[in-house]
């Protein structure tokens, strides 16, 4: 193999290993060629382990070592891995590869332990580059904030323009408005459907998550233009995606015959209801090329969301799933809020990122790190502390003994209460009983008292969460009173909510319910 341009280094980490990623200062730039190196490091045994990595477009793997698998390729570029028994120590893997082509590039590595699926016995580790095409100017991290629209396949023949300096929030419509000056000509309506290609672990596994492509609904649209070649940027038109189809039809009134060129923003923000923002809190916008000469009724045809910028939009679609199953009385997320005064649920990602997974309730937001919102599970079960956050409006229970906390084993009442109804409002969202995570592991957590390597009881948030499901569909005809009695009682553990709070507001703790939760080893 010819001597390689640059070294990079990846690290994944498993049991109480923190994964880390650090590159060295030379960088291939295209046509360079460079050796990845993937180091994993354990602090506990793990006898069926499997690693995984992938690489982007950019980058082609020209040698590998030879207990790798021989690479996959799909739309996200080339994909490798191996099984291996994990002693406490660290060990390494090389294989060379070449950069063909400039932009944003992601390498990513991932260890987990294949029996025990876990994130807390898992490791993801990722480098961030920008791939530059001449020699030395490859650099470290990525800038996907704003961005182009993917092209449907190929490239696009079409000017993308620069976006406008910075503007206002768009206001959310869901009809087509009209927004520049009345005239003399007739109104010019543009329509496409925004759509993203995107990996999921559910569907998938540790060494190949399953590849989307669906329509993204209610995100917020701005469809920009120059009435003539040398005017300024004018606002045109705003409005939202159809929820569902991820379509839409903008109209405004021209002030000259033909419009110079018009273009469609798409930010990640759902009204005043949720966001994808990064970490500096800026919403994610893919920007749509430009029409031409525009008159009359134009398409956009599918409009596909960057690619760099695939799992905010994953992770905003994921939301859209929760909001239109979410239990509330009102137009808010919950029946204690209203119209008007609705606190909105936010979710704070970036490529790379290592600040995850967790919710925060001094400021309502969702933590999700690099890979998360590969699992809409994930998405869903922290959406869903944020949920009861809002129910109880700002209050907490007072939680001991949840860090670590593992989904199948005692923690304690009060974490098993919160992790659990976090959980069920994952299970009730996905209509399913498994837990899936960033690395496309998963497990299925239904369980009766039969099922073996699993803790009994109320501190077991598995437990909690099966129990709350069936008791939902099974007895209360759905979670929308179990909701409506949540933001009317602070509940600190499940025994508290079933024993106190249920009967207090007409939702039945008797036999069926209380054969519910034995059913799930749970009594009272």
């Amino acid at each position: 193999m010819p001597r390689p341009a640059a070294t990079l280094l990846a690290a994944g980490g498993i049991g109480a290993c923190i994964a880390g990623v650090t590159a060295p200062a030379a960088l291939p730039a295209v046509g360079e060629r460079g050796t990845l190196t993937v180091t994993v490091t354990a602090r506990t045994a793990v006898p069926h382990a499997g690693l995984s990595l992938q690489l982007p477009p950019a980058l082609r793997i020209t040698d590998r070592a030879a207990a790798l698998a021989a690479p996959t390729a799909d739309a996200f570029g080339q994909r490798t891995g191996r099984t291996l028994a994990l002693t406490p120590g660290t060990r390494s893997i090389t294989l060379g590869v070449r950069a063909v082509a400039a932009g944003p590039a992601q390498i990513q590595a991932d260890v987990s332990d294949l029996d025990r699926p876990d994130p807390r016995r898992a490791g993801h580790a990722s480098l961030e580059l920008t791939i530059g095409t001449a020699k030395g100017s490859t650099r470290k991290g990525v800038s996907v904030t704003r961005a182009p629209a993917t092209p449907v396949s190929g490239p696009t023949r079409h000017d993308r323009p620069v976006r406008p300096g910075a503007a206002g929030p768009a206001a959310p419509a869901t009809r087509p408005q009209t927004a520049a000056p009345a005239g003399r000509y007739a109104p010019v309506c543009v329509s496409g459907t925004l759509r993203n290609r995107f990996q999921s672990s559910e569907g998938g596994t540790w060494n190949g998550k399953a590849d989307r492509d669906l329509p993204v609904s209610n995100a917020t649209i701005t469809l920009w233009g120059r009435p003539t070649a040398g005017s300024a940027t004018q606002r045109l038109a705003t409005g939202m995606t159809g929820n569902g189809d991820g379509r839409f039809t903008l109209c405004y009134t021209p002030t000259t015959a033909v419009t110079a060129k018009v273009w469609a923003e798409f930010q990640s923000q759902a009204g005043a209801m949720w966001s994808v923002v990064d970490g500096s809190g800026r919403r994610y916008a893919t920007t749509s090329y430009a029409l031409d000469a525009v008159s009359g009724h134009r398409s956009l045809g599918d409009v596909y969301a960057n690619t760099a910028q695939s799992r905010a939009w994953h992770a905003f679609d994921t939301l859209n799933k929760l909001w239109w199953d979410r239990g509330s009385t009102t137009d808010c997320w919950t029946g204690n809020q209203r119209e008007g005064r609705c606190t909105p649920i936010t979710v704070r990602w970036y490529p790379g990122s290592q600040d995850g997974t967790y919710w925060t309730g001094s400021d309502d937001s969702v933590h999700l790190a690099d890979n998360d919102p590969d699992s809409g599970h994930t998405t869903v079960h922290e959406a869903g502390h944020s949920l009861m956050g809002k129910l109880y409006a700002g209050w907490w229970p007072y939680v001991t003994n949840c860090s670590p906390h593992y989904v199948d084993r005692t923690s304690s009442t009060t974490c098993g209460w919160t992790e659990g109804y976090a959980d069920a409002v994952a299970f009730h969202t996905f209509k399913d009983t498994t837990m899936t995570w960033g690395n496309g592991s998963s497990v299925n957590l239904a369980n009766d008292r039969t099922t073996r390597g699993m803790d009994w009881g109320d501190a077991c948030e598995a437990r909690v969460a099966t129990a709350l499901t069936d008791l939902w569909a099974q007895v209360d005809g759905g979670w929308t009173r179990s909701n409506t009695m949540m933001s009317r009682e602070r509940s600190s553990t499940l025994r508290e909510y079933f024993l106190t709070d249920r009967p207090a507001h007409g939702l039945d703790s008797g036999a069926k319910a209380r054969t519910i939760l034995y059913h799930h080893t749970i009594q009272y």
